[in-house]
């Protein structure tokens, strides 16, 4: 059995920025996960892709921010297990936690802080009859290492955010590419779409507006895709990768059955502390819902903050609290 004061269910960034805050009050941390590394989705999806709204870094790739949020942590010893997915969350009769994972692990906690993202996430597909036979072997639902695509043949399809950033970016990089978008008009930001539509301008992209990619060929490996416009008709483009970029769909798996509000696929909290409906169990980050939630990661660290110092109270409910700045106090570790 694992003690800990704070089990986190969940090791992304607003996980991993939760172990300094708890750290600060000498409260000790135990972070579990079903992916097999910290980082959450920054670590999994995008490791280095630039984000550019965390405070004080004009531009951090999130593998780095990753990295530093661990530094940040590193003074307060926290501990993990990584690899197994939280199947129930138990309260005894002392008001304390038993946390269980698949795998057989058991976490004894005073608090549950479910900092989980978004949920387990599955790629969303497009409706392609043969597209499993390539997955792994040319299609690619994420990008992880954008040099895997130096000097190849790209077909990105998407018109959102992700598929917009990637098609910029590769750009750069690719010998070839091609965007692929359904409608006239892109979800993503009108920035990016700007910069996709000057790239095409300029030779640097193949824009493919009123289509979609509807078949896929080669033997070991994808080799073709027919791009399919819906009044030109069919083009056969040679590839190298091609990268249906139409988001992640988020479940929530086990969460659903732990007794908590839920509402739209999110968990619904109190924004005085972040709490959930179950005394001493609290939501924090992209799983959290209340009115004018934003889902931004800079947003998860306010949560993280607020969230500790409730849950300091409940754990030491005797103990007068005084705040006092990190330039007076220091970082002083257990």
């Amino acid at each position: 059995m694992i003690e800990t004061d704070i089990c986190i269910i969940g090791a992304g960034p607003v996980g991993l920025f939760t172990i300094f805050e708890a750290g600060l009050l000498k409260m000790r941390c135990h972070l579990i996960d079903y992916l097999p590394q910290v980082g959450g989705q920054l670590s999994e999806i995008y490791p280095k892709k630039p984000i550019y709204d965390i405070p004080g870094f004009p531009s951090i790739l999130a593998q780095e921010l990753v990295d530093n949020l661990m530094e940040q942590a590193a003074p307060f010893h926290p501990t993990f297990t990584l690899g197994e997915r939280v199947e129930t969350v138990e309260r005894q009769e002392d008001g304390s936690f038993i946390v269980s994972g698949h795998e057989g692990t058991k976490i004894a906690t005073k608090i549950v802080c479910i900092a989980g993202g978004l949920g387990v996430f599955e790629p969303r597909k497009p409706n392609i009859s043969n597209l499993g036979d390539f997955e792994s072997c040319g299609v690619d639902y994420i990008v992880k290492d954008p040099e895997k695509y130096r000097n190849k043949r790209i077909v990105i399809s998407g018109g959102g955010d992700s598929a917009l950033d990637w098609a910029i970016y590769l750009a750069e990089i690719c010998e070839e590419i091609s965007l692929v978008h359904r409608g006239e008009i892109f979800r993503g930001a009108p920035d990016s779409a700007d910069k996709v539509k000057a790239l095409h301008d300029e030779g640097r992209l193949n824009l493919h507006l009123n289509s979609n990619v509807t078949a896929l060929e080669g033997n070991s490996e994808l080799n073709k895709v027919t791009i399919s416009h819906k009044d030109n008709g069919d083009t056969l483009v040679e590839v190298d990768y091609f990268l249906p970029l139409f988001g992640l769909s988020p479940k929530l798996g086990p969460i659903e059955n732990w007794g908590l509000e839920i509402e739209k696929n999110a968990i619904k909290v109190n924004t005085f502390d972040y709490a959930t409906n179950i005394p001493g169990i609290y939501a924090i980050g992209d799983i959290n819902t209340y009115p004018g939630k934003l889902k931004l990661i800079l947003c998860g660290f306010h949560e993280a903050a607020m969230m500790c110092q409730s849950a300091y109270k409940t754990i030491y409910p005797d103990k007068k609290f005084t705040l006092k700045y990190t330039t007076v106090n220091g970082i002083q570790s257990f």
